[in-house]
């Protein structure tokens, strides 16, 4: 039952934090494109790579804190099932380049983030 609550505790922080992030990059995205989540999606790869990196390779982080802040603030914070659905709405659009930009860099893009995360924690 503790391991639910510390998960949910860290959902609930990460969704506030992704929606206000989201929020605040909407009326500012030229041409529509998902800035917001992009963001999220980046940052919070970012943070997930620091996090287990620093809670396996390094053990500086109990299981218990791994688990309030990859499972649930990184869970909560990272927004996947919104990435897939703007993809589709871009290419619903027939915005089929700018879908497969997204598509490219986000993937790449968080895939990087998470390397980087886990080479800062390496390198302390």
């Amino acid at each position: 039952m503790r391991q639910m609550l510390l998960v949910g505790l860290g959902g609930f922080v990460g969704s506030v934090a992704r929606y206000g992030i989201s929020a605040l990059l909407v009326p500012l995205a030229p041409g529509g494109f998902p800035w917001g989540t992009l963001l999220v999606n980046l940052s919070g790869s970012f943070a997930i790579g620091v996090v287990l990196a620093a809670a396996v390779e390094r053990a500086w982080l109990a299981p218990d804190v791994r688990l309030l802040l990859a499972a649930g603030l990184c869970g909560g914070f990272t927004t996947m099932s919104s990435f897939s659905f703007e993809t589709w709405a871009l290419l619903e659009q027939g915005l089929f380049g700018l879908a497969a930009g997204y598509v490219t860099v986000t993937l790449l893009g968080c895939l990087i983030a998470t390397w980087s995360g886990i080479a800062l924690i390496r390198l302390m």
